[in-house]
């Protein structure tokens, strides 16, 4: 399945149903009794956040909506049915925009969340109870603009090649795209770690490059994703496989999410140093303490070495109150 986080939709809210203009008659009446009953409102457009739903794929194959017109009203006072509302759902996460005004009209984070983004047309008034029946009110149409940012409580952030889905594919029961080249994940990734009492959700992030705060690469698309997360995982290719310096790696990828935003920069963090299995990652370490004054957890995501170790500090920081 794609992984899409974007979409743009047209939607449309039902239309009122017409008043009924109608009158009662008997042989003992003088004069007609009106008795049209009113239209029913129309269906509205809703969108329903789901755990159900991971992407918005089936956006970009849809995309126009509406909801049901209200039934029109009968005589002897009968008002007419409501319209059926469109209930549209989107995974946990998503911002739903008027893509007119850019004006942001509900951010989903829960399951089961609503907004109705277009609301049906009321009815018209029959004769019953309008002596002038009224015309009945048309629904709203816009343009939605569908944004997710993934929620999850850790996002494991680094270069192409760091070892990202090694790392979540060994800690979590989701098993993510692996290969010895850069971009192989090119969507965010979903996990859950479960081990005793613990359980979080972790996210493997698609790679970043220099420039990713300006849309390089795969650039902000995949920063948008990490504001969500309490936690950043900051993995390292500590072995310098690709002919890379990990010192500068940390460096760029600091500067990337600075430049992109002071809040995800703050983020609490933990520096994690794989590939600790290979001889160069050795010569590495030793520069890095020497440089930085960073606490470094030295892991091996491919020989699992230390990921108990990891996968108790990252719960520590999920749950601390640094993060709350």
């Amino acid at each position: 399945m794609s992984f899409v986080d974007e979409a743009r939709i047209f939607v449309k809210a039902g239309d009122g149903g017409k008043g009924c203009e109608s009158f009662f008659r008997d042989k003992h009446m003088r004069h007609p009794r009106p008795d049209g009953g009113d239209g029913g409102k129309g269906g509205d457009v809703i969108f329903q956040a789901t755990r159900g739903s991971q992407t918005l794929l089936d956006y970009r194959f849809k995309q126009h909506y509406r909801a049901s017109r209200g039934g029109h009203g009968s005589s002897k006072g009968k008002k007419g049915k409501e319209g059926q509302d469109c209930i549209l759902k989107v995974p946990l996460g998503t911002l739903v925009k008027d893509a007119g005004t850019g004006l942001l009209m509900k951010d989903l984070v829960t399951d089961g969340q609503r907004v109705i983004a277009a609301h049906g047309g009321g009815g018209g008034r029959g004769n019953k109870n309008s002596r002038t029946p009224s015309s009945p009110g048309l629904g709203d149409e816009k343009t939605i603009h569908l944004e997710l940012k993934l929620i999850a409580d850790v996002g494991i952030i680094g270069f192409p090649n760091a070892g990202k889905s090694t790392l979540i594919s060994n800690i979590s029961k989701v098993k993510s795209r692996i290969g010895a080249y850069p971009f192989t994940t090119r969507q965010p990734i979903l996990g859950v770690v479960e081990c005793d009492d613990i359980r979080f959700t972790v996210a493997d992030l698609p790679g970043l490059i220099e420039g990713a705060h300006a849309g390089k690469g795969l650039g902000d698309r995949f920063l948008k994703h990490a504001e969500r997360t309490k936690v950043l995982v900051h993995l390292i290719d500590m072995a310098g496989t690709d002919g890379r310096d990990p010192l500068r790696d940390y460096d760029l990828i600091n500067e990337e999410l600075v430049k992109y935003s002071d809040r995800l920069s703050a983020r609490p963090r933990l520096v994690v140093a794989n590939k600790m299995d290979l001889p160069d990652a050795q010569n590495h370490i030793v520069r890095f303490r020497k440089a930085y004054r960073e606490k470094i957890l030295e892991i091996s995501a491919l020989t699992k070495n230390h990921l108990d170790i990891l996968i108790q500090e990252m719960n520590r920081l999920v749950f601390s109150k640094e993060t709350d």
